[in-house]
């Protein structure tokens, strides 16, 4: 794969996709460059004030006029009345689902539905979201599910036993690496099925390496500096300085994924320099766990039977 830029986006008129987390950083950013080359975006985000300005800026660079579609992935029964807004705007008709909203490293907490909240909201929403999207993205052309892990993934584990912190003691850094784990292992399992299917949607996942958002903001500055340097192998404060990217650069993993015409289903990708930290995106390779097809059957079987949604493809 060639290096890519925003500049090499291909023209996006008449495709429509859905950016989950699209109020603020990587989503916002990915919204504003593909509604600037021509898809009609769908802005699916939690807090609806901040969407609606979000939605405001957005509109400033489109060409088609976006929406904002109010999704609060720790609710499973607000993942279900999305989906049916989401049908409602489209007629039914998605080309692209960019699952990039999270949390990262929140103090312990439940969602709506009991789960943990980092493995529910990252994990559990976006993979309930995207089954029952599954119908509306076959009708798309050149459909895509862009699902987006992180460096901490290499360094988690999915608890297939309690996936929940139920009987384990909590600690946020190892709940944020077993969701962002859970992200690539279910991407992958996606486009295995789909393959088997002989479904055209292709599943591909991606990762932003070290960029500078505000995903920690769930985090006292303190904990977001204790479990950055956790995730990201002890990163110094001047590697901070050094090797954390701008949101610019860290969209485009997940641009190049959603849009690229040589990007393939099961792709990971990422930027290629200093570990995956920073540098040009390229295909990279899942870490290890995300390969074992044992552990996606197994997230997916745990997966349906967590949020009683029925995964499509089977």
């Amino acid at each position: 794969m060639k290096t890519w830029t925003a500049a090499d986006i291909p023209d996006q008129t008449g495709r429509t996709v859905l950016v989950t987390g699209a109020n603020s950083g990587l989503g916002l950013h990915t919204a504003l460059v593909l509604a600037g080359k021509g898809a009609r975006v769908l802005l699916a985000c939690r807090n609806t004030e901040r969407g609606e300005q979000a939605l405001h800026t957005v509109a400033a660079a489109a060409t088609a006029p976006p929406e904002l579609v109010a999704l609060d992935l720790a609710d499973l029964t607000s993942v279900r009345a999305a989906v049916a807004r989401v049908r409602e705007l489209t007629g039914g008709v998605l080309d692209v689902l960019i699952n990039n909203a999270g949390l990262m490293a929140a103090p312990k907490a439940r969602t709506k539905d009991g789960f943990e909240l980092q493995f529910g909201t990252n994990h559990l929403g976006h993979a309930a979201l995207t089954w029952l999207l599954m119908p509306a993205l076959r009708r798309g052309t050149h459909a895509r599910v862009v699902t987006l892990s992180s460096l901490a993934a290499t360094g988690g584990r999915v608890d297939f036993d309690d996936p929940n912190f139920e009987h384990r003691r909590y600690n946020p850094a190892a709940a944020y690496a077993q969701s962002k784990l859970a992200n690539q292992i279910f991407a992958l399992e996606l486009d295995r099925r789909l393959r088997a299917a002989g479904d055209a949607v292709l599943s591909v996942a991606a990762h932003p390496g070290y960029t500078a958002t505000n995903l920690s903001s769930t985090m006292s500055k303190a904990q977001g500096n204790t479990v950055v340097r956790a995730v990201m192998g002890g990163v110094t404060a001047l590697g901070d300085l050094l090797l954390a990217q701008s949101v610019r650069t860290g969209a485009l993993p997940s641009l190049i994924a959603a849009t690229a015409p040589d990007v393939n289903g099961g792709d990971y990708l990422g930027p290629r320099l200093f570990g995956g930290m920073r540098g040009d995106p390229a295909v990279v390779r899942p870490v290890r766990a995300a390969l074992d097809r044992d552990n996606g059957s197994r997230l997916w079987e745990l997966t349906a039977k967590l949020t009683d949604v029925t995964p499509d493809p089977a």
